[in-house]
């Protein structure tokens, strides 16, 4: 596990945009916080890193937006997902197969339909004193050795 708090979107940001550079066909990047944490914004640096030039939203009421860039991206945001049995009708699995990456916010709702080895973006507001609006701390979780590998990388190229 990775932990790294920012103090700015642009430090949220460029965070992704390094995870991006390790990045291979078929990453999986499922973030997790509550509304307003940052996802979005996280997968902004994604696309940046992935050298993607056109704007980044949230794809909330589409459920997938698709980018072209170094790779593509595939964003996900199953928040207004009714039951995990709709991604069928998506035919998320050839996502998972593609040659892009596929980064899905409020992945929680996808339990059991996700691939075994992905990372996972734990995004929270950093509390205490002196905690500016746009503080976080940000989680990475590796499940799987290539993942655990891309974080030991990014820590050891990054000095996280």
């Amino acid at each position: 596990m990775l932990t790294i708090e920012t103090h700015s979107v642009k430090e949220t940001q460029a965070v992704a945009r390094t995870l991006a550079g390790f990045l291979f066909p078929g990453s999986v990047i499922c973030l997790a916080g509550e509304l307003g944490a940052g996802k979005t914004v996280f997968a902004q640096g994604v696309a940046l890193g992935l050298a993607i030039t056109e704007p980044v939203g949230s794809p909330t009421f589409n459920l997938v937006n698709e980018y072209r860039g170094r790779l593509p991206l595939y964003h996900m945001d199953l928040y207004r997902l009714d039951a995990p049995e709709a991604l069928y009708d998506l035919g998320y699995e050839e996502y998972f197969d593609s040659d892009g990456v596929v980064l899905i916010e409020w992945a929680e709702r996808a339990v059991g339909l996700l691939p075994r080895e992905l990372l996972r973006v734990e995004i929270e507001r950093a509390a205490g004193n002196g905690i500016g609006e746009t503080d976080r701390r940000l989680r990475l979780v590796p499940f799987g050795s290539v993942y655990e590998n891309i974080l030991a990388r990014m820590g050891k190229a990054c000095g996280y």
